[in-house]
């Protein structure tokens, strides 16, 4: 059996698969909310998958002390990570932090911690932090 020390990866790496749960989430949450029409459902799901919605759902976390240290080693390692690119529709600091929050996602996916993402996307869809 191999074993994978999974602060290893690239953080890119971490936040391309993130990016992916993150947007099953926002997806299956707006059809459990019986939104039937695809173009508004890709509307409302711009709301939550926006990188600048992303750093602010990042940055409320943050400001109410949510992350366990492990989970703040990924998210500074990837906030701080040396990237060239963002989107000309956001600054380059809100892409780092929608980045950082991508990439623990993926990290708690690869870690089998399915309980802790869904504590996340609970209060990123529900709109209030416990």
């Amino acid at each position: 059996m191999i074993v994978i020390n999974y602060n290893d990866i690239n953080v890119l790496v971490l936040a391309y698969l993130g990016d992916n749960i993150y947007e099953y989430y926002v997806r299956r949450f707006l059809i459990e909310k019986k939104i039937s029409n695809v173009n508004d459902l890709q509307k409302n799901a711009v709301t939550f998958v926006s990188a600048v919605n992303q750093a602010k759902y990042l940055d409320e976390l943050l400001n109410n002390n949510f992350f366990s240290d492990e989970e703040l080693s990924i998210i500074y390692r990837a906030r701080n990570h040396k990237g060239g690119k963002h989107p000309k529709n956001c600054d380059v600091i809100t892409y780092k932090y929608a980045t950082a929050l991508e990439a623990l996602i993926g990290y708690l996916k690869l870690s089998n911690r399915e309980n802790r993402i869904e504590e996340i996307m609970n209060i990123i869809l529900g709109g209030s932090i416990c």
